[in-house]
């Protein structure tokens, strides 16, 4: 609030004060006092209502600098109300007494509102967890029956498996925090193990597969694994139809690992490269295949930024896509040397 806003609101009074002295000078006039006696009175009058004006401008001034101090460094600023600071002034008492009436409605809102969404998530929780026994019973039958047609249903049933973790990775994102341990990884023995989860897929789609991953990181391997299995299926999804390939490496830097997904797929238009993460989006490649949600990249950007790692793509319209995910050197945990 300025002292220009704070006149503007009381115009209306000024006013009123100064009918009043118009009035009062004519009635004084009319009485018999001399004009310099008016010119006393109506000084003193103006005053007093300078002085009176000012002080009002500068104890609300101070209030509300307070109230947007208190709000600037709140997490939860519906809280405003509990924490507004008390005011003599009748119409501030009232304004706060209201607004904690409303923030007392808006905290049970949001109340119900987790718990119904912690109700969801440990409904598909508890549904990824039961479906997931069929699954691994058609997995198990697929193995003991080798044959065109077992491979054929591998393929299929590895492709729902991936769905159902898809969901439940989703239901689990806000609260990653509590599901997830930072170890020393091997990104080689987890970059095989997610190609050999995918190889009936990778087989089918006459994809070869190179793994070249010598350097350890600091991260929860449950996760990696996911957005590692994410990026692979999306080098299988978009492939080119002769000599596809899908290299894994990485690269050590001075403060950072990269870990690199590369393949010489159909790539990405150079338009919709900064889009891939966003919910939903699934560009003309993805709408050509007909089997894209636009779920798997915006699982991984969201994921990574919960773990602090950065993922990025490069790529080039028909020669392929890079993405890169960039594992921070902690040089406490890894001793790292120059």
């Amino acid at each position: 609030m300025n002292a220009a806003e704070y006149i503007r609101d009381k115009l209306l009074l000024c006013f009123l004060h100064l009918g009043c002295m118009f009035f009062l000078t004519v009635f004084l006039r009319l009485t018999g006092y001399n004009r310099d006696c008016c010119i006393i009175i109506l000084i003193c009058w103006i005053l007093i209502l300078a002085v009176w004006l000012l002080v009002q401008f500068l104890l609300h001034r101070n209030y509300f600098s307070d109230m947007e101090q208190i709000i600037e460094n709140m997490d939860q600023r519906y809280l405003l109300g509990e924490l507004m600071p008390q005011s003599f002034r009748l119409e501030d008492r009232m304004y706060r007494a209201l607004i904690r009436k409303s923030n007392k409605s808006v905290i049970e809102r949001i109340r119900r509102l987790e718990k119904e969404q912690q109700d969801y998530r440990e409904y598909i929780e508890s549904w990824v967890h039961e479906i997931k026994a069929p699954i691994t019973g058609i997995a198990l039958n697929c193995e003991n029956h080798k044959d065109e047609r077992s491979r054929v249903i591998a393929a299929e049933n590895q492709r729902v498996e991936n769905y159902v973790d898809m969901a439940l990775y989703y239901a689990r994102m806000d609260a990653v925090y509590k599901d997830y341990i930072i170890e020393e990884t091997n990104l080689q023995e987890t970059a095989e193990e997610v190609l050999m989860r995918n190889k009936y897929s990778l087989i089918q789609s006459k994809m070869r597969a190179e793994v070249d991953c010598p350097h350890m990181v600091f991260t929860d391997r449950k996760w990696i694994g996911f957005i590692l299995n994410q990026l692979v299926l999306n080098c299988a999804k978009y492939k080119r139809e002769t000599d596809a390939c899908i290299r894994i490496s990485t690269e050590k830097l001075r403060e950072s690992v990269l870990l690199k997904i590369t393949d010489n797929g159909i790539g990405i238009k150079a338009e919709e490269l900064p889009r891939i993460f966003e919910k939903g989006f699934t560009g003309t490649n993805g709408r050509q295949t007909a089997r894209s949600t636009g779920m798997g990249l915006y699982l991984c950007h969201k994921l990574c930024k919960k773990l602090g790692i950065e993922i990025r793509a490069v790529s080039a319209e028909g020669e392929g896509t890079e993405m890169v995910l960039e594992f921070p050197l902690s040089l406490y945990l890894s001793g790292y040397r120059e």
